[in-house]
């Protein structure tokens, strides 16, 4: 018998997932199989119309071995390595699929089932890392894929949910139409295609014991991803509380966050957070951190943006002495491109400041080399330049600790601030 994707993936999200998951997001267990049921049809159907554009194979198939890896390998550390690395994966896919309409498909899988959009976003991010997993553990080139998804894509379309209106979230005028796109896509590279997809269907058959070994390891792997999940943001609501003050250990050369006047510990343990923006591209993110108190402003009807509205970056680093920024600071950077993304009329102005210590002129010129660095950087992102209002170094000018305080106090004049001047 042939590979069947739908039910092969339909037996990891079998009833006993539905009903863990059920409990953890507090739906109804019938809801969540109903949810499941149109979820795992739309991933599918993302890929299907992502593989119908010429060129995006390649690209696909190194999302989906990344998956295979992320989902089946390594089970020993498995606890470990799913909440750091295979949540963002699943976000990661979403976006790669479905572009700025990962929100509107949440939010329509949410309406479609009955259940909270927050609880749709988790189901979308289990099943996305999943579903492409289990394709790589059978597809291991280009051709291969578009071959293998050919051969399945009638089953994958015919068990779109009609309630849902993926097509036109798609931008097609039906799911024929992404299904024909395909077949043609492959008809104009050749006939030898179709005979990987055969290839593809023997082997599967050959190698049946091994395929539901993979199956049994990926149940554990989905079981065990939404507990770690779910334990870290289950009883959060839709939108995030600001906290009062962040005290976060640098090193001295430094850009460091404190928006209001920081605790007198030197350091507290820093909650991470999943931040959800209106697209819904999710972030990776700390309480109180500089994501989580922008979007919660950018959010709030009530603020409005000007001169004194500025908002700390608290995981920016530059490299000593330079206004190169780390590597690891890029990643902070992005959630800024993303959240200047899902606001597109936001407007900012990016804030560069040192502390008192060494010549005044020559703080001045480097933390306007930083704050340059930063709009750079976000300009290579591809942020809209009428959101980028420019930058602007004010060195130790605004520094409160003196040049001989000890240097707990001064690294917090050691920052690279965001002005929201327009929202």
């Amino acid at each position: 018998m042939a590979f069947d994707l739908l039910d092969t993936l339909k037996n990891l999200f079998n009833n006993d997932f539905s009903r863990t998951a059920a409990t953890q997001l507090g739906e109804s267990e019938g809801n969540v199989q109903k949810a499941l049921g149109g979820i795992i049809p739309t991933v599918l159907t993302g890929l299907l119309n992502k593989a119908s554009t010429p060129g995006e194979a390649g690209n696909l198939l190194g999302l989906i071995k990344d998956a295979a890896s992320g989902n089946f390998s390594n089970l020993g550390n498995l606890a470990g390595a799913l909440p750091a690395g295979l949540l963002a994966k699943g976000a990661d896919i979403l976006r790669s699929l479905f572009g700025n309409k990962a929100g509107d498909i949440t939010n329509a899988i949410a309406s479609y089932a009955g259940i909270k959009p927050q609880s749709a976003e988790t189901l979308l991010q289990t099943a996305a890392p999943a579903s492409l997993g289990v394709i790589g553990q059978q597809v291991d080139s280009g051709p291969g894929l578009l071959g293998f998804l050919n051969s399945q894509k009638d089953k994958i379309l015919a068990a779109v949910p009609s309630g849902l209106g993926l097509a036109g979230l798609l931008g097609a005028g039906s799911l024929g139409d992404i299904g024909n796109k395909l077949s043609g896509l492959i008809s104009g590279i050749g006939g030898g295609v179709k005979h990987t997809a055969n290839s593809v269907s023997h082997a599967a058959e050959k190698t049946g014991g091994n395929r539901w070994l993979w199956i049994l390891i990926a149940v554990i792997a989905l079981i065990l991803l939404l507990w770690f999940l779910l334990r870290g943001c289950g009883n959060q609501p839709g939108g995030h509380a600001v906290t009062d003050s962040v005290t976060v250990s640098h090193m001295e050369d430094t850009a460091i966050s404190h928006v209001t006047e920081p605790a007198t510990t030197p350091t507290v343990t820093r909650e991470s957070i999943k931040v959800t923006l209106p697209d819904g591209t999710v972030l990776d993110a700390y309480k109180g951190g500089i994501e989580d108190q922008l979007v919660t402003f950018l959010k709030d009807p009530s603020t409005q943006g000007g001169k004194d509205q500025w908002f700390d970056f608290d995981n920016l680093n530059f490299k000593t002495g330079s206004a190169e920024l780390t590597e690891e600071s890029q990643a902070q950077v992005k959630n800024l491109v993303a959240i200047l993304n899902a606001f597109p009329k936001t407007k900012i102005k990016i804030g560069g400041y040192t502390d008192a210590v060494g010549d005044p002129k020559a703080n001045q010129k480097l933390s306007q080399q930083r704050a340059e660095s930063v709009v750079s950087a976000l300009t290579a992102a591809h942020v809209k330049p009428v959101q980028l209002l420019g930058a602007e170094g004010y060195g130790s000018e605004f520094a409160k600790a003196p040049a001989d305080a000890p240097d707990e106090e001064r690294k917090k004049d050691r920052r690279i601030s965001v002005s929201v001047r327009e929202k």
